[in-house]
This record gives C-alpha cells, sequence and structure tokens, in this order.
C-alpha cells in the first residue's frame, strides 16, 4: 500500500472566511465558532465516497478547521493514530472495516480513546443509533447532512470540556 500523508489534504485553497453571521455555503446561517479558533483544530473525514469526503471536507475547511481524510475503517485507525485529529466524522458503512469497527478499535488506544467521533450514515433507526452509540459514537448525523446541524455539533463536540456522549438532540 503506498504511503499517503494524511496532511496532505489540507492543502486547498484558501477561502475568505464569512462574515459573523453570513450565510454558509449549506445555505444556512453560520452558527460556528470563529475560523481562527476553528483553525487549531483538525478533523479527520472518513468515508468510502470521494464525493462524501470532498463535500465534508470543503465545508469544514470553509468553517475554518484543518481536515485530513480516510477512505475506509482501517485507514481511519491509522490516520487517527498518526494524527491524532481532534474529532472525528465516520461514515458506518465502509468496506474492509466499518464505521462501527473502525470507532471501536480507535476505542480500544489510550492516545485515541477520548477523541469523539460522530457517526455518519444514512440508517437513522433508534436500534442503529443505539448500537453507534454502544459502539463508542459521541454524536449521530444522518445523510444527507443537515451542515447547520453538523456545525452545531461539532462545535459542541470540540467546545472546551466537551466530553462523552451526546445523547440528546442537537438543534
Amino acid at each position: 500500500m503506498e504511503f499517503k500523508d494524511p496532511m496532505a489534504t489540507t492543502a486547498l485553497p484558501e477561502i475568505d472566511p464569512p462574515g459573523e453571521g453570513a450565510a454558509s455555503p449549506s445555505g444556512g446561517i453560520n452558527v460556528t465558532m470563529d475560523r481562527d479558533s476553528a483553525r487549531e483544530f483538525v478533523i479527520l473525514v472518513v468515508d468510502d465516497s470521494a464525493d462524501h469526503v470532498a463535500m465534508l471536507s470543503l465545508d469544514l475547511q470553509q468553517q475554518g478547521y484543518r481536515v485530513v481524510t480516510a477512505t475506509n475503517g482501517e485507514e481511519a485507525v491509522s490516520v487517527a493514530a498518526y494524527t491524532l485529529p481532534n474529532l472525528i466524522l465516520m461514515d458506518v458503512s465502509m468496506p474492509q472495516l466499518d464505521g462501527l469497527g473502525a470507532t471501536r478499535r480507535i476505542r480500544e488506544q489510550e492516545a485515541l480513546r477520548e477523541i469523539p467521533v460522530i457517526a455518519v450514515t444514512a440508517f437513522g433507526t433508534e436500534g442503529f443509533q443505539r448500537a453507534a452509540y454502544d459502539a463508542g459514537v459521541s454524536g449521530y448525523l444522518t445523510k444527507p447532512i443537515d451542515f447547520s446541524r453538523m456545525h452545531r455539533l461539532v462545535a459542541r463536540l470540540l467546545a472546551a470540556g466537551a466530553s462523552g456522549n451526546l445523547t440528546d438532540n442537537v438543534t
């Protein structure tokens, strides 16, 4: 397998930050932390769909976050260990190792145990959500992604002192 520098995925051109309360590219109001604060955070985006990786990565970069990516669960565990991201957006349904299996492996590693993982999936049933929380996710988003909800959830999980699972609804 060819070595891919995970930090190289952040080499996209800089985008001017939206103004306070400005409309975000997703069409909603920008309700996340300011770009300068967001720059301190690295988010790992994991999805086997190149389109989803690009869409989520670009949106997060426009919010000011630094982004690294992985395309399957095995790669996610590896990239997480190498980069120590502040948060992981994890697709659930992937080949090789699915997102729940990857989350379990991440939770087994001391250095990664406290990193919030947000499950991103098309499966919205209560049973599936329960299984995801049992695997160790900290939040849950269903596809198609509601970007304003994602921004609020990411900001809450990255906020100082945020830890554990957010089992309540993010509005």
